[in-house]
């Protein structure tokens, strides 16, 4: 389980530096915005966020197993965070986390990487789904500037909630969140290496402060952010809370584990290269805990921050430690101009991001699936927004590895490449 990193530094030159230089600086404009966003989709704070991207994003590409990953948050861990944090508070976040962390390095120790091809394709799939729509609800209040108290974190709850304040839409947020949308999806056509995230976000937030519009933004809602890390800290752990938030530690390993391995096997096909999947796992479980000791979110490989360094022409893991470090210069030197995001920018961010991980150019694919595959789909989908993750995924799960069981002949799933 010897970290990629011990091994790209063997033959390390000057032209693998400048080419991780580009990409790690490259990367981290795009975690920026989406570090942020994640946090506050998340119920936690934007520093809490960048917390993650700097301590997980760093000790993922320090001992992980692929050479390429870019760690951090991920939109995968908005609903179960959110609905942990609802529940049990932050600090119960911060122990499911440390948990989950352990429960990954135990994983690595029995060298159960390889299990992940035994995940059914179909589930994957159909909790992604839903948890992007999920998403994309959780973001209509900002998008749209509704006037409402908070909103549940149930799906099915959240509908109603939303269309009794459809009076108070305000045409300017709306305007400024779909001009958001429409820039980005054009910087990524048009300059497909730019970092547009972060640009058509900073342009349509500076538009925010130069015409003085009537638009949240994070300093009206959070303040400002600190710029420096925290120290390293513990909650008040006993036992009545580690058995209560178990079931949340095992969702949060499930979703790590399988997220940072599809993104590794995504980036060896994009590099012709090959990752260890047990170093990988004890990455994550490293990141994890060193996250949650930082009062920081669950970590993870980031399939699309993943793909754009490998685009922005990262080559070795040094690329993902500059992105961490990056980002730490931004919060010592710069945090405070984070506080001119406006928040329907950062709210249309999260919705295409959900659209990208729902792949609505697969859905078609999906319907002319095997039946079986369909009905996990479907299942998975429909559990994970009137149930909560932890049934969807462990329902699907059982159902699918009983189909495999059945059929026996059935090979491991082959994964296309996410755009998430």
């Amino acid at each position: 389980m010897h970290p990629e990193l011990i091994v790209t530094l063997r033959g390390y030159n000057r032209s693998l530096f400048l080419a991780d230089l580009t990409a790690g600086l490259t990367v981290a404009m795009v975690a920026l915005p989406l570090s942020i966003a994640i946090a506050i989709a998340s119920g936690a704070t934007p520093a809490q966020g960048l917390v993650t991207a700097i301590i997980g994003g760093f000790l993922i590409s320090a001992f992980g197993g692929s050479r390429v990953q870019i760690g951090g948050p991920t939109g995968a861990f908005i609903v179960v965070v959110y609905a942990v944090i609802a529940e049990h508070g932050y600090d119960g976040l911060l122990i499911a986390t440390l948990m989950a962390g352990a429960l990954l390095l135990i994983a690595a120790a029995l060298r159960l990487g390889n299990l992940i091809a035994f995940i059914p394709e179909a589930v994957v799939n159909g909790f992604t789904i839903g948890i992007a729509a999920i998403i994309a609800t959780s973001q209509m209040k900002d998008l749209l500037g509704l006037q409402t108290g908070s909103v549940p974190a149930d799906f099915l709850e959240k509908l109603p909630v939303l269309w009794q304040a459809r009076d108070s839409l305000s045409l300017v947020t709306l305007g400024l969140g779909l001009l958001t949308m429409v820039l980005i999806v054009v910087f990524r056509r048009a300059a497909p290496k730019a970092p547009g995230l972060i640009v058509a976000v900073a342009l349509t937030s500076a538009a925010v402060v130069l015409f003085d519009l009537p638009v949240d933004t994070i300093s009206d809602r959070f303040g400002a952010l600190p710029q420096s890390l925290p120290l390293p800290s513990l909650p008040e752990i006993t036992l009545d809370r580690l058995t209560t938030l178990l079931p949340s530690a095992f969702v949060i390993a499930f979703l790590a584990g399988v997220e940072s391995l599809l993104s590794a096997m995504v980036a060896d096909r994009m590099t012709d290269t090959r990752h260890r999947p047990n170093a990988e796992v004890l990455a994550q479980g490293l990141a994890n805990i060193g996250s949650a000791f930082m009062g920081g979110l669950p970590a993870t490989g980031a399939i699309a921050r993943t793909a754009t360094n490998i685009r922005a022409g990262g080559r070795t893991p040094v690329a993902g430690i500059i992105h961490a470090l990056t980002i730490l210069i931004f919060v010592i030197a710069a945090a405070p101009l984070a506080g001119y995001l406006a928040m329907p920018a950062l709210a249309a961010l999260l919705i295409l991001t959900a659209w990208n991980m729902s792949e609505p150019q697969k859905w078609g694919h999906y319907a002319r699936a095997r039946r079986s595959d369909r009905i996990m789909l479907i299942l998975t989908l429909v559990l994970t927004l009137v149930a909560d993750l932890t049934v969807a995924i462990g329902v699907g799960v059982a159902v699918g590895l009983a189909l495999r069981l059945r059929r026996r002949d059935v090979p491991p799933a082959e994964w296309d490449t996410p755009e998430r």
